[in-house]
């Protein structure tokens, strides 16, 4: 038997398209992947030669659940450095596998069955379905482009019910692209004070914003410090998604709760997976990060310019994270018929708009940090296939 539990949710889109794409490439076929959110680059030499060194060293061996010291402080200097977050990595910061396990260890903690979350419309593939594991229902708030994908006050206070227990949202959002600014997250904070609720930010993209703009935290605003659960990692801004390794930063209630279910679930994040993480928190390596951020934004202006320069799309230079949010109404395919024929016809993935939300169906989302030979092969594929549409 398997379980009505894992029956009823949908596999994730964006990591079948991009194994999809895989499986084509075994078969000989030249196929540009734009599915899943994967940088062309590889992991810092810098990490991975301080991951070999602490693997020789014999640091191959379980930690403890909330992390390693070293990983814990170097995780909260680089909050107050980066971020403006002062905290105590002894009790309010935890190592966990990727950003996902932080979504996973935040959850258990806050919700039960029964419980309701609410997420927005588009929002990331994985949010409802791990919600819908959790025995929780996950509410819909939609957002659109005309409010730059953020809520409304009055839209998150209709969604609020006795059962409702957190808001969880992305900034910079994925698949938007939105980067919420301090007057945009007003919207959350008064109505998660107002109602006591938790506030799980998904924070995974915030060192990439765009056009100048800077990630503000939502623990930042006033009084949210003690109702608020931050996930970041380094899978996609260090192109490190194999090694799992990311961090959350929390109340030490939050916290506490955390590393209970860390210690029964998963016992810890990878020992040298930690140690080569610490090494790309500290300053100098940031340093050394930012000349593939700025070409990072270069790749996202091509996609976007030329993409909506074609009269049957429509696309905006996303203000942070990596992804084109492309729209694709005036073609007349719906998003899944769109990135089908796509992927057959022009061997380009990419990912339906449909997997985001139910009010996405007339859109694609593209990967922008493909190398740019991938890049230029693949927007020419796609504007070709539109042409013969």
């Amino acid at each position: 038997m398997i379980s009505r539990r894992s029956s009823r949710i949908p596999e994730s889109s964006t990591v079948a398209i991009a194994d999809l794409a895989a499986r084509m490439r075994r078969d000989g076929h030249e196929v540009v992947d734009f599915s899943a959110g994967r940088a062309a680059e590889h992991s810092p030499d810098v990490v991975c030669e301080t991951a070999i060194a602490a693997m020789r060293q014999g640091r191959t061996h379980q930690t403890e659940a909330r992390g390693l010291p070293e990983y814990l402080e170097a995780v909260a200097d680089k909050l107050e450095r980066v971020n403006n977050i002062e905290l105590d990595a002894r009790e309010n910061v935890i190592a966990t596998l990727g950003c996902k396990q932080g979504l996973v260890l935040s959850l258990l903690s806050v919700i039960d069955a029964g419980d309701e979350v609410i997420i927005e419309d588009p929002c990331f593939v994985s949010y409802a379905p791990t919600i819908e594991l959790f025995g929780a229902v996950p509410v819909i708030v939609a957002t659109d482009s005309s409010s730059r994908y953020c809520w409304s006050e009055a839209a998150l206070e209709a969604a609020v019910t006795e059962k409702t227990r957190a808001i969880l949202f992305c900034s910079p959002h994925n698949p938007a692209g939105t980067v919420h600014t301090r007057d945009d997250l007003q919207a959350i904070s008064r109505v998660a004070l107002r109602h006591e609720l938790t506030v799980i930010a998904d924070e995974i993209y915030e060192a990439v914003a765009w056009g100048g703009r800077k990630h503000c935290p939502i623990y930042t605003m006033p009084g949210m410090a003690e109702r608020t659960i931050g996930l970041m990692g380094m899978t996609k801004t260090y192109s490190m998604g194999g090694w799992r390794i990311g961090y959350a930063y929390a109340a030490p209630r939050y916290i506490e709760s955390m590393t209970k279910m860390q210690q029964h679930l998963m016992t810890c994040a990878s020992s040298f997976g930690q140690i080569a993480a610490a090494k790309a928190l500290q300053a100098d390596v940031i340093e050394q990060m930012l000349p593939l951020w700025q070409d990072w934004e270069a790749r996202c202006e091509y996609v976007s310019h030329n993409l909506d320069a074609h009269e049957m799309l429509n696309v905006a230079m996303p203000e942070g994270g990596f992804y084109a949010w492309v729209d694709i109404g005036r073609t007349g395919l719906k998003s899944q018929e769109f990135c089908t024929r796509l992927v057959q016809e022009k061997h380009v993935a990419t990912v339906p708009g449909i997997s985001f939300g139910p009010g996405c169906d007339a859109y694609i989302r593209i990967t922008c940090v493909r190398s740019w030979d991938e890049l230029r092969n693949g927007v020419q594929r796609i504007t070709d296939f539109v042409d013969g549409l």
